[in-house]
């Protein structure tokens, strides 16, 4: 573990720059009306534990200040972000993210402002011990839950933190990083396995297997299934949820032994690629 310190400056912006200030700094605001009454973003860093083993961590504040503006020209556009990184032993790094706003009309049955990456890995990278690392954001924490596109309410300023973790460079890591196995649903249809590519690279986990807790309760991901840098999927007991991929075992009873087991992903050779041993079966902590 390192202790690092993150700053961070909005230096361009892909649309017409006439009504815009800030650029450079680490608060950036636009539109046709005086400063006070501009919308913009904000990037807040902070001293952060990080460390090399995919382990995510807080890079730094997001605010978008949503302020009613007049109509811009272009109402989709991308600011560019750089994140200064100041490890504890006195070297910096610098990493780049591009952040794709949509400026939505002030009124209708959708008023609020979409804020997206479009790429969620920083081009630069970063080398330790030999071993090069990117840096790769997971997404926007809001409301406790990390999600890949921030929706900002019309007047007023939203806030979310900007998750990242290092990732070897070039290469993907699929992990099992939670078993939710006590549902409240009707026949804990609502129990869940989350799956995250914690790596820098897209991986194609195409008939992949996540083993269940009973031989022959197994979800196969069909073809085409591909992990995103730093993107989480769940699948499901019973039920079907879009937002995080859609897939489920489609199955009427519970999976998932609330005493305690471990949850296993094979690759489609059958080799174990990430195990998640929960409940009871969690090592003890010496």
């Amino acid at each position: 573990m390192s202790t690092a310190v993150t700053s961070g400056s909005w230096p361009s912006a892909t649309a017409d720059t006439s009504t815009f200030t800030g650029l450079g700094t680490d608060h950036v605001r636009w539109g046709n009306v005086a400063d006070g009454a501009k919308s913009g973003y904000v990037f807040r860093g902070g001293t952060v534990e990080v460390q090399l083993d995919g382990t995510e961590f807080t890079l730094g504040t997001f605010t978008h200040e949503n302020f009613p503006i007049p109509a811009l020209p272009t109402p989709q556009f991308d600011v560019d972000l750089t994140v200064r990184v100041e490890f504890e032993d006195g070297t910096t790094s610098d990493f780049s993210f591009r952040f794709h706003h949509n400026e939505t009309p002030n009124e209708g049955p959708a008023p609020e402002d979409l804020v997206d990456l479009p790429t969620f890995v920083s081009p630069e990278e970063v080398t330790v011990d030999g071993q090069k690392y990117q840096v790769v954001i997971s997404g926007f924490k809001q409301n406790g839950q990390i999600v890949r596109q921030f929706v900002s309410a019309e007047g007023g300023a939203n806030s979310a933190d900007v998750v990242a973790l290092f990732a070897r460079a070039g290469e993907p890591d699929v992990v099992l990083t939670n078993v939710h196995y006590r549902g409240q649903a009707t026949q804990q249809a609502d129990e869940y396995v989350e799956i995250m590519n914690r790596g820098s690279e897209p991986a194609d986990i195409s008939g992949w297997r996540l083993g269940a807790d009973d031989a022959g309760q197994d979800y196969v991901f069909p073809q085409g299934t591909v992990l995103q840098p730093g993107e989480r999927i769940r699948v499901y007991t019973n039920e079907s949820h879009p937002e995080w991929g859609g897939h489920s075992y489609g199955i009427n009873r519970p999976i998932w032994n609330n005493q305690g087991d471990t949850a296993l992903l094979q690759n489609a050779d059958g080799d174990t690629v990430s195990d998640l041993p929960y409940g009871n079966k969690v090592p003890a902590t010496p």
